[in-house]
């Protein structure tokens, strides 16, 4: 492997950390038409699917109703019949999809279960059996439906912020530098093998630790970014990430 691979050009650079986000548009589109509010709320739904089936679960629902229940959810969701109650203190987009989350299954659920959707009607994929999988190993159910709600809210960042590095690496001819630095990223200082991660990347121990270094700090500014995306104000990014954090260690 070639030493540029772990020199200064081994990640991208840091980026702005509050651009124009996905979440800030779909609150634009409140009340205007945005360009790509509705792809900007599509791609926040695909991605946070799971914390709201989770949610359900939790409160006692039988997997096909969760199923169902979080995909007609997303329908409303996605024709903005939602959006009307999005408000200034509901700017982080896990609030505001629990609080319409909670008030769907009380008020609209029944309602909308009896409608019969047509052929044309908006489907947000997911996999359920995977959900399922995931809730059997964490034993969620024996948590309250907020606490798994946040608690998955959390690991679903965690997961969409290493997806998005992997991608970075893999966009710049990095796959193999990615997948020996993975491992860094959950492993404590002090029990991260340089000398192996040196051999297997052809160069000196020193130069392993730079590339290490360099590693990890740019999964924490892709997590920033990632939970970002997801408030609708740069001075919420700082409380966001200690609660996700608090809650990750909580865990």
């Amino acid at each position: 492997m070639h030493r540029s691979q772990t020199g200064d050009s081994d990640a991208v650079g840091p980026r702005p950390l509050f651009l124009t986000t996905r979440w800030s548009i779909v609150l634009n589109a409140k009340n205007k038409a945005s360009p790509g509010s509705r792809e900007a709320l599509e791609s926040l739904c695909q991605t946070y699917w799971y914390p709201i089936y989770a949610f359900v679960r939790g409160a006692g629902r039988s997997p096909q109703d969760a199923q169902d229940l979080t995909q007609e959810f997303f329908v409303r969701l996605l024709t903005r019949d939602f959006l009307r109650l999005v408000a200034p203190e509901k700017g982080r987009f896990r609030t505001f999809l629990r609080m319409a989350l909670k008030r769907f299954m009380a008020n609209e659920w029944d309602r909308a279960r009896a409608q019969k959707r047509g052929g044309g009607a908006i489907h947000v994929s997911f996999d359920t059996g995977l959900a399922e999988e995931r809730l059997g190993q964490e034993q969620a159910g024996m948590l309250p439906p907020d606490r798994t709600y946040d608690r998955r809210w959390a690991l679903t960042l965690l997961d969409e912020a290493m997806i998005r590095l992997e991608n970075e690496y893999n966009s710049g001819g990095k796959t193999d530098l990615w997948r020996q630095l993975k491992p860094c990223l959950t492993a404590d200082r002090g029990s991260i093998a340089y000398p192996e991660i040196a051999v297997a990347l052809g160069i000196a121990e020193g130069a392993a630790r730079v590339a290490v270094h360099r590693f990890r700090k740019r999964f924490r500014e892709v997590f920033r970014q990632t939970i970002a995306d997801t408030v609708s104000t740069p001075e919420e990014v700082e409380s966001e990430l200690r609660l996700v954090l608090e809650i990750l260690s909580d865990g």
